[in-house]
């Protein structure tokens, strides 16, 4: 069956032009391959934005992501604004506006260690070969959207972190389902030794557990969790967890696949859906060919995949792996050759499905020019 889809494009800042680039790349050869229509419209969001208009999400690029099937999403953050604690506007809030005004309350990060670059990660390849995990972070509550006050005198400040029983049940339902498709098991980073909010979230997610009777249920801290992902990643199947503890434990989890330029995300609502690379803006590489795209362009497999595209889905995923295989990749996952560009690791991978079955496809013929494969 063909689709028409109408995706909204914020590239944003920094490397996010350049990776998002990539992706349009990958989802234009998937509907090239497949007979779909991808329409694709840009608007600002981020420092950028701030530049034009001096609003971190202007409302027509608002208005925009509400009226498109999908959000495809780059990167945000400047070092003007990340070196200055004082600066009342701020490229970040435009994400989190954006993820409240949408209703994305749930985060959604694969994360998988590939065979060809254990070798990439700090961590023990007898450790790490096999991981892959899904984590599911919950997005628009918590303290990152609580009340913040701060002191006439500017001495105490405080952030509060608050969660209802709708917030935590909805996503944990979407963990649950998750699971039943994988290895039938969640477990739930919290803190509930010290923090209310915590002890909620048990509550609630072994209520919600018992609509689930073949997936099981673990509870970790989240100061061992994090532990437990150095130590053994393996062990994890369906990480559920909170926003700020979803924010830091996703991040750590990007040492296991040997680079954060791997990991992609959907954050989705009951309406609406945004996908999009977990890396941040990464300004020392803006314009220099050297961001990896990959992050972004497993991000528009995820996009294929919430439209329940699951063939082209697969085969963006085939051919990230081909290119890993191969060696096609940027410089933070191949010392060895430091001239594979972002958009030649594009290149790659737009040549792969479109033509999926080519024989030249290895070591011996394979040339990095303007076309890939020659």
């Amino acid at each position: 069956m063909t689709m028409k889809l109408n995706i909204a494009v914020l590239s944003g800042d920094g490397i996010g032009p350049e990776v998002t680039k990539e992706a349009i790349k990958t989802l234009k050869a998937i509907a090239q391959e497949f007979d779909h229509t991808f329409n694709f419209k840009s608007a600002s969001v981020g420092a950028i934005a701030i530049d034009e208009t001096g609003e971190p999400l202007p409302d027509a690029t608002l208005d925009l992501c509400k009226h498109s099937d999908a959000v495809l999403f780059g990167a945000i953050g400047d070092p003007k604004y990340d070196n200055n604690p004082n600066a009342k506007v701020r490229p970040e809030q435009g994400l989190l506006k954006l993820r409240k005004e949408l209703g994305l309350y749930a985060n959604i990060r694969p994360v998988k260690a590939y065979d060809m670059l254990l070798s990439q990660s700090p961590l023990k390849e007898e450790n790490i070969k096999g991981t892959d995990i899904s984590i599911y972070r919950e997005l628009t509550g918590g303290i990152y959207f609580g009340e913040k006050q701060l002191s006439e005198d500017g001495n105490i400040a405080s952030d509060l972190c608050e969660y209802s029983r709708e917030e935590i049940e909805r996503i944990t339902h979407l963990a649950f389902k998750a699971a039943q498709t994988r290895q039938k098991k969640v477990t739930l980073v919290d803190k509930a030794n010290v923090l209310e909010t915590s002890r909620l979230w048990r509550n609630v997610v072994k209520q919600v557990a018992e609509d689930y009777p073949d997936v099981a249920l673990e509870f970790l801290f989240v100061d061992n969790a994090a532990m437990q992902l150095i130590l053994n990643p393996k062990q994890f199947d369906v990480i559920l967890t909170e926003n700020m503890f979803g924010d830091i434990i996703s991040d750590e989890a990007s040492v296991i696949g040997g680079s954060i330029g791997l990991l992609a995300s959907a954050s989705v609502g009951d309406k609406h859906a945004m996908f999009e690379p977990i890396h941040g803006s990464y300004p020392q590489a803006t314009g220099k060919g050297i961001a990896n795209p990959i992050a972004s362009i497993l991000s528009a497999a995820m996009l294929l995949d919430h439209f329940e595209l699951h063939e082209e889905a697969e085969m963006v995923r085939e051919a990230v792996e081909k290119s890993l295989q191969l060696e096609i990749t940027t410089p933070d996952l191949n010392s060895k050759n430091n001239t594979i560009t972002t958009s030649k690791v594009g290149d790659f991978i737009e040549d792969f499905i479109n033509n999926p079955k080519d024989s030249n496809l290895n070591f011996a013929n394979i040339h990095l020019g303007q076309s890939t494969i020659i």
